[in-house]
């Protein structure tokens, strides 16, 4: 095991024990994640919670890219240590890129958040890079909806949803981005991105569905 995977599962037993230790996640459809191989998790971002969230309730260590900005302080060696990935996201970070396709080829999970940034957490606006990814690995990709972490908030720590309350995390069916070709041109690219917004946003009407949430 490289050390940035043995770091990944060091920072997965840390998110199992401050998510379920603060709040109550419910996790839904964890089966569907593959068991092993490289795999990309797209999750939906309303609220700085669902990073960690996701790496407390995923059935395996996940490799997330984070933006530069949270790498300050004491945090920049914490979060390299349990296996993050640094990204830069005013320009083209050849460092992340390389990293993030090297956690694939290891065969192992990353996981992105497609929107870019913070935001509605609707999977309305995708960047390219979802795409790039699942096309150049191969890797298939499995939607998260993570839900609740942004319903309301909590009087005593206002950036977090109140302490023990419930957050929803649904994991959807792995799905290949490609359409069999192998091409990874431009056109293939964006032809990928519409593919990979459709299922995203289906995922998550689903999951609001059934948690109705």
């Amino acid at each position: 095991m490289s050390a940035s995977a043995s770091g990944a599962a060091v920072g997965r037993r840390i998110g199992i024990g401050l998510m379920y230790g603060l709040w109550k996640p419910r996790v839904l459809g964890a089966w569907r994640v593959p068991a092993a191989g490289p795999v990309i998790m797209a999750v939906n971002h309303s609220h700085n919670l669902d990073g960690p969230m996701l790496m407390g309730t995923a059935p395996r260590p996940v490799h997330f890219l984070i933006k530069k900005e949270a790498f300050i302080g004491p945090l920049d060696p914490f979060l390299r240590g349990i296996g993050q990935l640094k990204v830069d996201r005013s320009t083209t970070d050849r460092t992340a890129i390389t990293g993030a396709l090297d956690v694939l080829a290891a065969g192992g999970a990353l996981g992105i958040f497609p929107e870019g940034t913070r935001g509605e957490g609707d999977f309305a606006s995708l960047r390219a890079g979802l795409a790039y990814f699942a096309l150049r690995s191969g890797a298939p990709i499995v939607p998260v909806a993570v839900l609740g972490s942004a319903e309301r908030r909590s009087r005593a720590i206002r950036a977090l949803p109140p302490l023990r309350s419930r957050v929803d995390v649904v994991f959807g069916d792995a799905f290949e981005a490609g359409d069999g070709s192998g091409r990874r041109t431009r056109k293939a690219l964006d032809e990928a991105t519409v593919r990979i917004q459709e299922r995203l946003s289906a995922h998550l009407a689903d999951a609001r569905r059934f948690t109705g949430r």
